[in-house]
């Protein structure tokens, strides 16, 4: 039997078990034996799709708005009125210095560019750059036709909280003067 004389059958069991141990990973005992195998190659990464473009332009969302909001379809029309009746204390939504639009995300104090982005089925949504659409800080543009928008926002527990706005276009302020934002709660 070779240089190594006579082994008991318990021994060649343990190093059987631990070559073939060695074989199925990069370290261990397979590499004592000269076995091994290489390391495994880095599982790709998946790509981001790229961002698909909105059918509606951030320019267009530019401007003074009246808003409120409602939970339950039945209150539209009165949201919708009372929306034109905040036109005195107006949303002014600005273009962003990256080309998106500056507003509020939900429960933040503070002003964000946001993206205007395409989605499956002609949909559109306004969030965050860099995520995709539907997001969960997402709002989905329900519909807008130039005069009034609905903005739903994709994530349940916030939706649940704050309802669909409805946006309704202001006259352009008299005198050229410079609107106030107000904060959306």
């Amino acid at each position: 039997m070779g240089s190594f004389g006579r082994v008991s059958p318990p021994v060649v069991a343990v190093i059987s078990a631990l070559a073939l141990a060695g074989c199925q990973s990069s370290g261990g005992m397979g590499s004592w034996f000269g076995g091994g195998s290489p390391e495994p190659e880095p599982m790709a990464q998946p790509q981001a799709l790229p961002e698909m473009p909105a059918t509606i332009r951030a320019s267009e969302v530019v401007g003074r708005w009246g808003y409120a909001a409602f939970h339950r379809q039945e209150d539209r029309a009165r949201t919708e009125t009372a929306a034109r009746g905040q036109c005195r204390q107006a949303v002014v939504i600005n273009q962003g210095p990256g080309g998106g639009v500056m507003m509020y995300l939900a429960d933040q104090a503070e002003l964000q560019e946001l993206r205007l982005k395409g989605g499956p089925n002609n949909r559109n949504f306004i969030g965050p750059a860099g995520e995709p659409a539907g997001g969960p800080q997402d709002r989905e543009i329900v519909s807008f036709d130039g005069r009034i928008m609905l903005l739903k926002f994709t994530n349940p527990e916030i939706d649940s909280r704050y309802g669909t706005g409805i946006y309704v276009r202001c006259a352009p302020a008299a005198g050229g003067g410079v609107a106030q934002t107000k904060k959306k709660k």
